[in-house]
């Protein structure tokens, strides 16, 4: 069974290619400015240099035929035949409260996510366009579509209502929904296997940091609140959004800077958070560097970011009564360990104590890091997300009929003796130049894991 999964946002598509009977993955891969101009595609296949090929992608359909085309190529290919395609997973961002799991799409799926587009405008519309184009070019075979907010749906409505008219909830929608469910799914259950638990008897808190970035508290196994709201914009410092901040500044600042909606949405979406604190930078690398060579705005979004994630920790220790262990994910929460560091300071009264030098050492994107120290009574760990290995799961389970809600659906990830091959084979490229790393693995060095799940 041939699965191939879509991620389709305004100008980027990220595709993977799985084997779900060889276990493997077969291709990966983006095509980069779609509808924008100067388009091209970056294949990667196991074992091969990457491949990059120029060519404008006017719109989604044009995108999907390019990756179709690239993958049944003669020379860079690795199917005879498109047809081999058994099946396609999207993602799909905002699925409101009627959607608790991932589904197939039919025609009344996708009227729903079109009525929801209002609730997310700059993702739910390309995620159509995705659908549409991919159905179009394979119309025979199932569709499938994985939710971000599906994941959240198990909170309880202390914990996304807003003390707002109540008439604001049942006219429009008006509550808290949560993104990144995908990848707090993956590490809830991960988090469970190295802590050798029934995931459903794990207390968790998991911070999702990347350029966008949110954090998740997880009771018995089930999302219990999270900070991000109806929109992407609430919670944690991000790259570009605000996160929290008092209402009322916006009605100030569209006083004083005479700004409409849409410039102040703009302002709080694209030039705020990190950017808006530093004044011109993103990449947290690029914040702790400059940081380091004294510039005091580096300094202090360090700190504003840290410490927001911080507080949020011990918060949600709080409402879910205590926890087993903080897991860090995605891109910064991988690679950061400046703010993972000051993330963790004085948590120590909570049972949360780091290795500086095992956190120091926890930088990489192929293996699975425990960083807090022998004797912390709440372990810390560092996890790779895989959202993709979500989709795919889900997808083959909805077109054999035998998927359910996750509180009833057991993932092959969760088996202990699982492996990501394309990671083991990296980590294994980067114990040669950091052999340091294997102190923090939670897992064998791939050399010693045969299995394949």
């Amino acid at each position: 069974m041939q699965v191939l999964c879509l991620n389709c946002g305004s100008s980027s598509l990220k595709y993977r290619l799985y084997d779900w009977d060889k276990k493997e993955t077969k291709a990966t891969g983006l095509v980069e400015r779609v509808t924008v101009g100067g388009s091209y595609i970056v294949h990667q296949v196991p074992g091969r240099d990457d491949l990059k090929i120029a060519q404008e992608c006017p719109d989604h359909k044009v995108a999907i035929k390019l990756i179709m085309d690239t993958l049944v190529h003669k020379e860079h290919g690795v199917l005879d035949d498109v047809k081999n395609i058994t099946a396609v997973g999207h993602r799909v961002v905002h699925g409101g409260e009627k959607f608790a799991k991932s589904v197939r799409i039919d025609r009344e799926t996708l009227d729903t996510f079109r009525k929801l587009s209002d609730l997310a405008p700059l993702h739910n519309p390309p995620n159509i366009l995705g659908i549409e184009a991919a159905q179009a070019l394979m119309p025979k075979i199932p569709h499938t579509a994985i939710m971000d907010t599906a994941w959240h749906q198990t909170m309880p409505r202390q914990a996304f209502m807003y003390a707002l008219p109540y008439t604001w909830y049942e006219k429009y929608g008006v509550r808290r929904y949560g993104f990144h469910g995908t990848s707090f799914l993956f590490n809830a259950k991960r988090a469970a296997v190295l802590l050798k638990k029934d995931p459903f008897k794990c207390n968790l808190i998991i911070a999702h940091i990347g350029n966008g970035a949110s954090i998740n508290a997880v009771k018995d196994g089930v999302s219990f609140d999270t900070s991000m709201g109806l929109t992407p914009l609430e919670g944690l410092v991000m790259g570009t959004r605000a996160g929290d901040h008092d209402a009322a500044i916006d009605f100030y600042i569209m006083g004083k800077e005479n700004l409409g909606p849409r410039e102040l949405d703009s302002m709080l979406n694209k030039k705020s958070g990190v950017l808006g604190i530093t004044g011109k930078l993103t990449d947290r690398r690029d914040v702790e560097e400059a940081a380091a060579k004294g510039d005091e705005r580096a300094k202090l979004a360090i700190e504003v970011e840290s410490y927001r994630v911080r507080k949020y920790v011990g918060a949600y220790a709080a409402a879910i009564g205590g926890v087993d262990a903080v897991v860090f994910t995605a891109g910064v929460g991988e690679m950061g360990d400046v703010l993972r560091g000051r993330a963790m300071e004085g948590l120590e009264y909570m049972g949360v104590k780091l290795d500086p030098e095992r956190n120091k050492a926890a930088k990489t994107r192929n293996a699975e890091c425990e960083i807090s120290a022998r004797d912390s009574k709440v372990k810390v760990f560092v996890i790779p997300t895989d959202e993709e290995r979500v989709f795919i799961e889900d997808t083959v389970a909805l077109c054999e009929d035998r998927y359910d809600i996750h509180t009833k659906f057991t993932y092959r990830f969760q088996n202990p003796a699982y492996r990501n091959t394309l990671r083991d084979l990296a980590f294994a490229k980067e114990l040669v130049k950091k052999p340091w790393l294997l102190e923090t693995a939670c897992l064998p060095p791939p050399e010693t894991a045969k299995v394949k799940v």
